[in-house]
């Protein structure tokens, strides 16, 4: 466990192999990683970018973390690497066994070379912004201020159905 720390929230997914034994596995590693760690409801999403892929297992989980954000990343990184993700010679959006992000880490803005915060593309992608709000209902934008779920309402319809929790499934 890392001790008390910043509320940080990770958005998990996953379409390739086992997409939800990888999910669950990835969620036991993680919660090593982060003290409290809550898991939102599981939702299967229609792919937005590369459109030859199959639906991907999207969830966010929640916790606190006292690791810095790069050396958060460094674990999540590990992790994904753990359940086959390669970053090598990728398709960029494409599929993947497993892509953990870090949405929000606290209410820091972060804008380095390896790492984003809040993640540049959240406020863009329902299968994000839905998880996340689950667990978050009332979190905004760091750097706009403006509420998420405002942001949600102005998105069109991205193929985001929640299809259960992810221990009943």
């Amino acid at each position: 466990m890392t001790g008390s720390g910043e509320v940080v929230v990770l958005s998990l997914g996953s379409n390739v192999g086992d997409s939800l034994s990888t999910l669950k596995k990835a969620i036991r590693d993680l919660s090593f990683l982060l003290d409290g760690m809550r898991v939102s409801s599981l939702y299967l999403t229609t792919p937005q970018d590369v459109a030859d892929q199959s639906d991907f297992c999207n969830l966010a989980v929640l916790g606190s973390s006292a690791l810095p954000p790069e050396r958060l990343l460094e674990e999540i990184q590990a992790i994904e690497a753990r359940y086959g993700r390669s970053r090598d010679g990728a398709r960029a959006r494409g599929p993947r066994t497993l892509d953990i992000d870090i949405a929000l880490f606290g209410n820091r803005v972060v804008r380095g070379d390896n790492l984003v915060i809040p993640h540049e593309r959240m406020a863009l992608r329902q299968f994000v912004l839905i998880p996340v709000l689950e667990l978050l209902p009332d979190c905004a934008d760091p750097v706009s201020g403006r509420p998420f779920r405002d942001i949600l309402s102005g998105l069109e319809d991205q193929g985001v159905r929640k299809v259960g929790n992810l221990y009943g499934y």
